[in-house]
């Protein structure tokens, strides 16, 4: 096996790693809560894939974008919540049970929305372009939905041992991330460097900024949950949205620079808020003990 197709495997690996260390500390009751509260999914579902992709429409036509930042773009709104980012919710105060629901609902709902709403923006714009919902199923089935599956039996049956291997495997997830995602970095980084300076990072500064205002405001009355939905808003999985993207566009490289750009842009984004949700999560703890 070339280093070439050792790399992408990591990058999955990890990820998927990821996603199996969040379900070593949830339940099958978490995993499915966001079910029982039809308002709180209806709203996720309003913020990450209906309101973002409006927003990904309006910026994609308000600014002269390279066809490959647009294509990005609304890719990235109709994605769902990335593998890296429940860490990151649970540290901010948000709930285990609300991030593991919000995760698996969304990738299941992906496998539908995805090719729908591509399908959908391509006609109302006359882009020409598609995506088969059997590409996108095999990211989210291998990516997220196993893996959950896979922690949460290990949670009910041997919970001692889950609890044992929780926080060293997501800390081995996400040093294999940072290796595997180097020699990715330096391969694509010409593409990268090109988009400097022309309106694409301000671009994503703007729909990361936005996503983190409208999943906050849609989060509802509790707070936890308002951060958890305001990160999953402002940051997508780039698995899902680099499928979409080798499916129907022939400069990949271009779209994955994009993709990456996100990601560097949306972790810097989101440090303010987080820090911000953590102290006042850690404060409102504090008071009520």
């Amino acid at each position: 096996m070339t280093l070439a197709q050792i790399i992408p495997l990591a990058i999955n690996l990890s990820m998927a790693l990821m996603v199996l260390a969040l379900g070593l500390r949830a339940s099958w009751q978490d995993a499915a809560s966001l079910l029982r509260e039809p308002s709180l999914l209806l709203r996720s579902f309003l913020s990450m894939n209906v309101i973002m992709a409006l927003v990904a429409i309006a910026l994609a036509v308000l600014f002269k974008l390279d066809p490959a930042v647009k294509l990005a773009l609304v890719a990235l709104a109709l994605s769902p919540v990335p593998p890296i980012l429940p860490n990151k919710q649970t540290k901010a105060g948000g709930t285990v049970s609300y991030t593991a629901a919000l995760l698996v609902t969304m990738a299941v709902l992906s496998i539908i929305v995805v090719p729908a709403g591509i399908a959908l923006i391509s006609n109302a714009f006359d882009l020409g372009i598609s995506v088969p919902a059997g590409k996108v199923a095999s990211v989210v089935l291998i990516g997220i939905v196993l893996p959950l599956v896979i922690g949460l039996l290990v949670r009910q049956f041997a919970p001692a041992f889950a609890d044992r291997i929780d926080r060293p495997l997501s800390i081995f997830a996400t040093v294999l991330l940072i290796v595997a995602f180097i020699p990715v970095l330096i391969k694509i980084w010409p593409a990268m460097a090109a988009m400097v300076g022309n309106g694409t990072l301000v671009t994503l500064v703007v729909f990361t900024l936005i996503g983190v205002l409208v999943g906050h405001w849609l989060g509802g009355p509790v707070s936890d949950n308002r951060t958890v939905l305001a990160l999953a808003t402002g940051a997508r999985h780039p698995g899902v949205a680099m499928a979409i993207a080798s499916a129907t566009f022939p400069e990949i490289h271009a779209v994955i620079a994009v993709v990456l750009w996100h990601l560097i842009v949306a972790a810097i984004v989101c440090i303010p808020y987080v820090t911000r949700r953590t102290k006042l999560h850690a404060s409102a703890g504090a008071g009520s003990r």
